[in-house]
């Protein structure tokens, strides 16, 4: 069966085909390329033919950050437009971003208009035309995209724009790029039709060899010390049950490795919290689910006897120039596929229950003195000024419920959190560089309006997030989100590399770190004011709970945005 949509040009007959295969937002930065798209949605629109529906978005890292954002609350791929060479440039670390953690996105950039005399349309009318062109514009993005092509003509659409959307959604997931000559954007079209499914769909769900799952199962079943180690393991939901019944059945202690996501219910007493590296040394047996740096083998690493097995879509992580971990056992495919078939194997061939029971207590017994631990360590320093980022972060987690979803960017201390249900709490691998949460949140907020929404960042990732843009947006699409940023007037990350390189050296010594240093006497909180929100200062610990109930009642009962500019510890 085939779908007839009732178009002028190529960008009206792309937005229709877009629209028909489940595409809910245009998320758009725009500029001279971008005419025949705007003059196909005037028309659109007048025959309410609303979808997909477009946002004007005022950065691109915003752009590609709200993308980034709605995908990994609802699993669904959405469509991001920039303008030419530089709307690509401004871009790129959103798009890294969104490759190393495995989010898919149809990201897409005008093309400077290839013609010069004006015969045909969207010809060069303009004296950037010339400029503005490079040899091979999608070269910026070709390491970090899965696919990269150029539209040519719009008899090719259908099959282009199908393979564009199969390829970003087919594992490992990841950022296409498609770029749009103007000229052919509006290529007259007498008439549209496309065919009711994709001409090719992402491929399913996949799962390694009987033998191989049964090989890591007797290693799992024959394991004295098992410890497992994951960070992306709950992009897919589905997968959080599956692990909790395997590390249940083996009586396996779970660690986050920089989680991205909720991998495993926080306060169950197998779930041992981020440092697995003092429990290194003494598994016998290690796996590493959906993480890419399980540990630091400059820090410790596990014994040499001990077994590795690796678990998920690409466990060897052949898109990383260099990735040293040994695998003894790689099990490529679907976690929840793989988890739910190692259960049912080691429970088919026999595992000693009494070492099982043994493990889990001792496990639980440490789980829940690391948990007193921390609660400790927040309240020692509940008086501390600037604001201790324990302290703050054990205040917030109280109004973090299941109608709450936190998305953090170096903003709060996730030890002090506990997140029990998958889609309460999402992270970013800041590989491509800062600026993803202040989109990213109103990203989520777009995909879960019911939700209250939390954005945590960094001063650094907050000016990095071209926040002013994103208060707009916030603004302009009665998105409410509250922002927390945390203000520790230094550039974090780079003092403490310094100190690890040089634990006695000048910089540690002298108090002096050239090139760190921010100000702390910012007023961050005046930038979301200026869009019509609540922002406040907060320099008193004493004041925190107070300030934060204050935050939540803008966003949740006045539903406007809301800041609240945390001064916090530098480290």
């Amino acid at each position: 069966m085939h779908q007839r949509v009732e178009a002028d040009s190529v960008a009206e007959a792309y937005l229709g085909l877009l629209a028909a295969r489940g595409i809910d937002y245009f998320f758009g930065n725009g500029g001279t390329d971008f005419a025949p798209i705007v003059e196909a949605y005037a028309k659109r629109m007048a025959r309410e033919e609303m979808l997909p529906r477009p946002i004007a978005i005022p950065h691109e890292t915003v752009a590609v950050a709200m993308a980034h954002g709605y995908t990994m609350v609802t699993g669904r791929p959405q469509v991001v437009m920039v303008h030419t060479l530089p709307g690509t440039a401004n871009a790129l670390n959103g798009i890294i971003n969104a490759a190393r953690t495995n989010v898919p996105m149809l990201f897409s950039a005008g093309r400077t208009p290839i013609t010069e005399d004006g015969a045909l349309p969207g010809a060069r009318d303009g004296s950037i035309h010339w400029a503005q062109e490079s040899f091979d514009q999608a070269s910026m993005v070709r390491e970090w995209v899965k696919w990269d092509y150029e539209l040519r003509s719009g008899a090719d659409l259908e099959g282009v724009v199908d393979r564009a959307l199969a390829i970003t959604a087919s594992e490992p997931q990841g950022p296409v790029y498609l770029t749009l000559p103007r000229e052919v954007l509006a290529q007259p079209i007498d008439d549209f039709s496309f065919s009711d499914q994709p001409r090719m769909p992402s491929h399913g769900e996949t799962s390694p060899s009987p033998a191989l799952i049964a090989q890591a199962a007797e290693a799992l079943a024959a394991a004295k010390n098992p410890i497992l180690l994951t960070r992306a393991a709950g992009r897919d939901p589905g997968a959080v049950q599956p692990l909790v019944d395997l590390a249940e059945l083996l009586g396996m202690a779970v660690f986050d490795a920089g989680a991205l996501y909720v991998n495993f219910p926080q306060d169950h007493p197998l779930y041992m919290g981020t440092d697995a590296q003092p429990h290194l040394p003494d598994a016998d047996l290690v796996v590493a689910l959906e993480a890419d740096v399980p540990w630091l083998p400059s820090v410790t690493a596990p014994a040499d006897g001990a077994a590795m097995i690796s678990i998920g879509q690409d466990p060897r992580y052949s898109r990383y120039p260099v990735r040293g971990f040994r695998v003894d056992i790689a099990l490529a495919g679907s976690p929840r596929l793989i988890l739910e078939a190692l259960a049912r194997a080691i429970i088919a061939m026999g595992l000693d229950p009494a070492a099982a029971r043994d493990r889990r207590a001792t496990w639980a017994a440490l789980s829940k003195k690391r948990r007193d631990d921390l609660e400790q360590q927040a309240l020692a320093v509940r008086d501390r000024r600037p604001i201790a980022k324990p302290w703050f972060t054990r205040c917030l987690a109280e109004h973090l419920d299941d109608d709450t979803i936190l998305l953090n960017e170096l903003g709060v201390d996730l030890a002090q959190t506990t997140f029990t249900k998958p889609g309460q709490f999402y992270g970013v691998a800041v590989s491509g560089g800062l600026g993803w949460g202040v989109g990213a949140a109103l990203g989520a907020k777009l995909a879960a309006p019911e939700k209250t929404v939390v954005c945590c960042v960094g001063d650094g990732s907050y000016i990095f997030g071209s926040a002013t843009a994103g208060h707009m947006v916030s603004m302009a699409q009665d998105l409410p989100v509250l922002t927390i940023v945390w203000n520790n007037g230094i550039w974090g990350a780079v003092q403490n590399a310094t100190r690890r390189l040089a634990p006695e050296g000048w910089a540690v010594q002298t108090g002096n770190f050239a090139v760190t240093a921010l100000s702390q006497a910012m007023n961050y909180e005046m930038v979301c004011q200026a869009a019509g929100g609540y922002g406040e200062r907060v320099e008193d610990p004493a004041v925190v709970p107070a300030a934060i109930e204050r935050g939540l009642h803008a966003v949740r009962v006045e539903k406007r945005q809301a800041l609240l500019n945390v001064v916090g510890a530098g480290r």
